[in-house]
């Protein structure tokens, strides 16, 4: 690995991180991290392009974009076709339970313009990148996720509630009525005070309405919520995805 390739790897993602939405900081794995680069090529969430080109072509060396809450993408050199390649990097906290059923969010192609591969990747992968990571979160944890007009509060085996908003206007309406936001992105409301928590959720149902959005809470089997809880429709299943999923 000649040293400008490093380098053009290297500026190109440190530039490409500073254009992206949000906050992206950018990191640079050379050839002589092998556990690291083999580790980082068993993580790549692709099953398409970017997974192809590392069969054909085991990983050199590699740049990550990482978020505050934890999300990554790695940037990877195309030296025989040029430009780039961007995929997502499936978290290593999660179970591979949490993966199972989920399409994976394939990587793309980026030109050796880091301004336009911005704008690619902003309006591509990275909003595929965070629904699946929004799933697989939930999935984890157990919790059934949102749909932009609809909002799922589950209950957690100790008793509190937990909802995965799918926008700003859910998330500050479950904010202002309690709920805290975890790492993970995830809404939880404390058990501890039944009636508060079920005031807060009645109080949640009109506000939420206005907005065109409906409430809907899941109980797991045995759970019995707060008798001043006013009753409200079960979710509907999702339907069965035919794709295994990423399996780890």
């Amino acid at each position: 690995m000649h040293d400008h390739d490093s380098e053009r790897l290297a500026t190109f993602a440190d530039v490409l991180a500073g254009e992206l939405p949000g906050t992206w900081t950018s990191s640079h794995h050379p050839a002589e991290g092998k556990d690291d680069l083999a580790e980082l090529t068993d993580r790549v969430w692709d099953m398409d392009l970017v997974a192809q080109a590392l069969a054909d072509h085991p990983l050199q060396q590699a740049a990550i974009l990482t978020r505050p809450d934890g999300a990554q993408l790695v940037v990877l050199d195309r030296p025989e076709r040029g430009g780039f390649l961007i995929a997502a990097v499936a978290p290593s906290n999660l179970p591979a339970e949490a993966f199972r059923g989920l399409r994976e969010p394939d990587g793309i192609v980026l030109t050796d313009d880091p301004f336009h591969s911005a704008e690619l990747v902003a309006g591509d992968l990275l909003a595929r990148f965070d629904t699946a990571l929004a799933q697989a979160r939930c999935n984890a944890a157990g919790i059934r996720p949102s749909q932009p007009d609809r909002v799922v509060l589950t209950w957690q085996p100790d008793g509190s509630l937990a909802a995965a908003p799918v926008s700003d206007t859910v998330a500050e309406v479950l904010a202002a009525n309690g709920f805290v936001r975890d790492e993970s992105g995830t809404y939880r409301l404390s058990g501890d005070d039944t009636t508060a928590q079920a005031r807060a959720v009645r109080a949640i149902g009109p506000q939420l309405d206005a907005h065109g959005i409906t409430t809907a809470l899941q109980h797991p089997s045995g759970r019995i919520p707060p008798t001043a809880t006013p009753p409200t429709p079960m979710p509907a299943p999702a339907a069965t995805r035919a794709s295994a999923g990423r399996g780890r």
